[in-house]
């Protein structure tokens, strides 16, 4: 059964770092684009990065450019998002999403308050 795992989400404070990994199980992600998206609550669910299957083209929500990085080790079937310079907007539930199978993952919750 195919799923996808994310984990790192914590609590911040304005200005420090998280990176989040999503693990997937059941499949391998080598041949997949994949997303990290994030949903505040009272917001819908919002684009914040993808990556190709080969993680040698990137794109970001212009709210994070600059701030975080997505990443993946298809090796470990795995893929990470560092995010750094944390604001409270920032605060939201994190998912990824695999979009050729329609597969999310529960998601992790990110924090940032002082």
């Amino acid at each position: 059964q195919a799923q996808l795992v994310e984990s790192g989400g914590g609590s911040a404070q304005p200005g420090g770092s998280l990176t989040l990994s999503c693990t997937a199980s059941g499949f391998t992600i080598s041949a997949y684009e994949m997303r990290w998206y994030r949903q505040a609550p009272g917001k819908e669910r919002e684009l914040v990065a993808h990556i190709n299957s080969v993680g040698n083209r990137k794109n970001y929500a212009d709210s994070v450019k600059g701030r975080f990085t997505v990443s993946r080790d298809n090796r470990k079937n795995t893929m990470y998002l560092q995010m750094s310079i944390l604001k409270p907007e920032d605060t939201a539930r994190y998912y990824c999403y695999v979009p050729l199978y329609d597969y999310w993952g529960q998601g992790t919750q990110v924090t940032v308050s002082s």
